[in-house]
């Protein structure tokens, strides 16, 4: 009997094993099948930022290294380049997110589609790697149209003959940009401040964005210079109030970006100087803007300021002989310096526009160097794939800084555009009168024109930040 009971208990514990790891691997299985994936919430929440920015950071060569890295705040690297990027810590931009194709064409109604904006609606785009299209929809505006064009820019009421130039749209490789919407800019910019600050290639930038936004207006009266000035090439300082929206679009005159002072000699001669410690006397104004648009670089080829003799100061010093390119990197260290103490990035947007491509054949701007005739882009060749070395500096400083700033890369895309400049027509040779070939504009743009260009990129570059990020203030 003893020996029949422990087989029935061994019998039991056997079978309850059984039953037991039978129950165990359903509940195991169901267990896999009812509690979602991890890559299921991956896709739902990505893993990003608290402060989405609107680029990712990389970091560029040295300035004395080879070209930059392949980025949209850098110049595309030829394929036979030798150098390789390097990965960086900075705090700088350099991948714009350009809309996903269902929405680059339609901005406006971008926002209100929903969903995981960041992941379905946006892709990865270099806006500064791309090619001109020719399309007959272009210009924005027409010539003659806008008020706004100094004499210097105005190449078809000047009298220049061709058309085709005008016929352009930049459309970068791995995207679209969306549809340039003049209105929907002014909206965007609604109670802000946009200022541009620098040379006469950013007045040309200003007033190329002043004639684009005015399409948008059914009343073109409720824009006005705010002190009734005409804007022309003597004057440093135009504020445009656009009366409906609140907004105001700013031309600050800065050519270095430094401070600019005067010297007198042992004979009484008084000699400019460039504080290449100090920021300009400008500066003041700066504060006060919501966007700002820096530009420094064509004065920097001048005579006295290439030659660097009894120029440039430093700590009060004048040097009696001076590196041109140590001071213009010395100077873009000071802006950059000012712009990390004084940028609040929640609340203030900084572009620094990057140097644009002349095309003077023969000679300088100041040697007889000339460009008439010119009615077609480049499209190939070495000139397209040149990285000046002031864009390499400017790299390297940007890369430097705390502060975010978005560098728009036209190089590459002006290097193109050897038809594009006012060349014989910066005056009015209209009604017979002679054109005089003793000096020509082969560096501004005639307008309309590749300037647009440039303030395409500024209004795509709103649409997607303020897209994927409602709540980010600037």
């Amino acid at each position: 009997m003893a020996n029949s009971s422990t087989l029935k208990n061994r019998y039991s514990f056997t079978t309850l094993f059984f039953i037991f790891l039978f129950l165990l691997s359903i509940f195991l299985f169901n267990k896999r099948h009812l509690e979602p994936s991890l890559s299921l919430y991956r896709n739902f929440f990505p893993h990003s930022n608290t402060n989405m920015s609107l680029l990712e950071s990389t970091s560029p060569d040295a300035v004395t290294g080879a070209d930059p890295p392949d980025s949209s705040t850098h110049l595309p690297i030829p394929p036979n380049s030798e150098m390789e990027p390097k990965e960086g810590n900075i705090a700088t931009n350099s991948t714009i997110h350009a809309l996903s194709v269902e929405n680059e064409r339609n901005p406006t109604t971008a926002n209100e589609s929903g969903g995981n904006s960041s992941t379905e609606r946006t892709e990865k785009c270099d806006f500064f790697k791309g090619s001109w299209l020719r399309d007959e929809d272009y210009p924005i505006y027409k010539p003659g149209s806008c008020p706004y064009v100094d004499e210097a820019f105005d190449c078809q009421t000047n009298g220049r003959p061709d058309f085709d130039y005008l016929k352009w749209r930049w459309k970068p490789d791995g995207c679209d940009l969306p549809m340039f919407n003049a209105s929907d800019f002014l909206e965007r910019l609604r109670g802000k401040r946009l200022m541009l600050i620098g040379d006469s290639m950013n007045r040309n930038q200003f007033e190329s964005i002043l004639c684009l936004l005015r399409e948008g207006l059914p009343d073109k009266s409720k824009m006005y210079e705010i002190h009734g000035h005409r804007i022309t090439k003597g004057r440093g300082y135009f504020a445009f109030k656009f009366e409906d929206y609140g907004c105001t679009v700013e031309f600050v005159r800065s050519h270095f970006l430094v401070k600019e002072g005067v010297r007198i000699d042992g004979q009484g001669n008084s000699n400019p100087t460039l504080s290449i410690d100090q920021i300009d006397k400008t500066a003041k104004r700066w504060k006060r803007a919501d966007i700002l648009v820096f530009n420094t670089g064509h004065w920097w080829t001048h005579g006295k300021t290439s030659r660097g003799k009894n120029y440039y100061k430093e700590g009060g010093f004048l040097y009696p002989k001076f590196d041109a390119v140590e001071a213009y990197q010395r100077a873009l260290m000071t802006w950059a310096k000012w712009i990390d103490q004084n940028v609040d990035p929640a609340k203030q947007l900084v572009f620094y526009r990057g140097y644009s491509s002349a095309h003077f054949r023969g000679g300088d701007w100041d040697s007889g160097g000339t460009c008439n005739g010119e009615t077609d882009p480049i499209l190939s060749g070495a000139f397209i794939n040149t990285y000046p070395l002031k864009m390499k500096i400017v790299d390297k400083v940007i890369q430097q800084m705390t502060t975010p700033v978005i560098l728009l890369n036209v190089t590459r895309l002006t290097s193109f555009r050897k038809d594009g400049h006012p060349s014989v027509y910066g005056k009015n040779v209209a009604n017979g009168r002679t054109v005089s070939l003793r000096r020509q504009d082969c560096s501004h743009w005639c307008l309309p024109g590749i300037p647009d260009a440039w303030n395409e990129l500024i209004y795509a570059t709103l649409v997607f930040q303020q897209t994927t990020s409602k709540s980010q203030r600037y």
